[in-house]
């Protein structure tokens, strides 16, 4: 009984949705394959079972997008009334992670463009039919789409998934309860403990998304057999290709050109770090270690990097970004949407706002990745790919996210005066938090 109970701690929910996603695969090609068509088959499992499940979990994803998004950028944009204490460092700092999130997505759709991971397979077939699950991408211009971030009704706006707004009005209501400080503490409270919940009812949701990526990869494999894992191999390779020239590139080159430091020095003495959030897959989890090593390994003043860090764990998710970009080129590919120069830049804004409400813990920015594809009138049937290859990037793209922080934090300490560039360039300055780190 012990041991039974041991395998179960040690067979996490990460494992057990991968396990859904490699049964649905071999399921559903069994039944392309292997079993004839007929009521069984078509009206029983493809059209009946599978599909009642999967579509229920999806409906779960979209009942909690509006409410959890709204609530955690409230509360985003309350937690930055440090902006009036820090000044110039408040401004700076959000100015560079809205900016380096914008570059990200926009890195991940050329890269997606390039390598055209969903090319090939046309699952049209297996959208779903249903009106509520699927958004109607408007033929309006550019100039019509910036104007429509402003809400007439953000009662209206949230009731029709008009995330844009949602996200606007979030925005103003956050800033607003940080205007007002403790005026407004019981409502600043509420919020919070909203988002709690909605957290919880988050974490609820995931643990039956095992039978959801289960249902929905059956269907999918079942409906067009195995021409579906190529595609799904080339979004894995877009993914990590867009995060490396989003670590490499993009953070290395600001970190040359704003801060005049070393990138080799920075990325030996923060490697460590990387790991970390590797293994964790949380951006929360890494705040501490981030801000010590920050302090102790690179001379950053702890008066910076103990609000830009924490800051940067709430609303710099580059790394969910580049995975919502190439998700979106992968998915429009493969039901045949076309995607023009509106879709595009509603995506980059989308994404890039919604960084700010996605939590730094697992699996969250699948999340709103069905508010992205909301915005712009993709199937969350695309989802169900995602789902079950997203723990290995999960994990990659929290190590892009942690860096961004440190980067940032790095750039505007040295425009602050508050970074000790001999401690930073000295290869043995903190060696002693790596020892106690390697005995612990």
């Amino acid at each position: 009984m012990t041991e039974t109970e041991t395998k179960k701690r040690k067979l996490g929910l990460t494992s057990v949705i991968l396990i859904s996603l490699g049964l649905g695969i071999v399921c559903g090609v069994l039944i392309h394959y292997f079993m004839p068509g007929g009521f069984v088959r078509d009206a029983l499992l493809v059209d009946g079972v599978f599909y009642v499940i999967g579509q229920g979990f999806i409906r779960l994803l979209q009942m909690l997008v509006v409410p959890l998004v709204f609530c955690s950028i409230v509360c985003g944009a309350a937690a930055i009334g440090d902006v009036k204490t820090l000044g110039t460092v408040g401004v700076k700092t959000l100015l560079f992670y809205l900016c380096t999130t914008a570059l990200a997505i926009s890195i991940a759709l050329t890269v997606g463009n390039i390598i055209n991971p969903g090319r090939g397979v046309d699952m049209s077939s297996i959208a779903s039919s249903d009106p509520s699950t699927l958004a109607t991408a408007s033929e309006t211009s550019i100039a019509e789409t910036l104007l429509n971030i402003i809400p007439k009704n953000p009662i209206g706006a949230a009731a029709n998934g008009d995330m844009l707004c949602v996200i606007f009005f979030a925005l103003f209501v956050g800033i607003i309860l940080a205007i007002l400080g403790r005026r407004v503490e019981t409502v600043h409270k509420f919020f919070t403990q909203f988002n709690d919940i909605m957290m919880q009812m988050t974490s609820m949701v995931m643990h039956v998304a095992p039978f959801g990526v289960f249902c929905l990869l059956s269907r999918t494999f079942a409906n067009i057999g195995f021409s579906a894992f190529l595609p799904m191999v080339k979004y894995v390779l877009g993914v990590l290709i867009a995060l490396a020239c989003q670590l490499f590139l993009t953070y290395m080159i600001l970190l040359f050109v704003l801060a005049r430091v070393s990138p080799f020095k920075f990325l030996k003495k923060f490697v460590a770090v990387m790991l970390f959030a590797f293994s964790t897959a949380t951006s929360n989890a890494t705040i501490p270690l981030n801000i010590e090593t920050l302090e102790k390994r690179m001379g950053v003043d702890r008066r910076i990097s103990s609000f830009t860090i924490p800051l940067g764990a709430t609303i710099n998710m580059d790394g969910t970004a580049i995975m919502q970009g190439v998700a979106v080129i992968f998915t429009a590919q493969l039901f045949g949407v076309p995607l023009g120069p509106v879709e595009y830049v509603t995506v980059i804004a989308t994404a890039t706002l919604a960084s700010i409400g996605t939590a730094g813990v697992p699996s969250v920015g699948l999340i709103t990745l069905s508010m992205v594809f909301n915005s712009i009138g993709l199937p969350l049937e695309g989802i169900a790919l995602i789902m079950g290859i997203d723990r290995i990037l999960d994990m990659c793209r929290t190590a892009v996210n942690i860096t961004g922080d440190a980067v940032c934090t790095i750039v505007v300490a040295k425009q602050e005066g508050c970074v000790d560039l001999g401690k930073f360039n000295d290869p043995n300055a903190g060696s002693d938090l790596e020892e106690v780190r390697m005995a612990s």
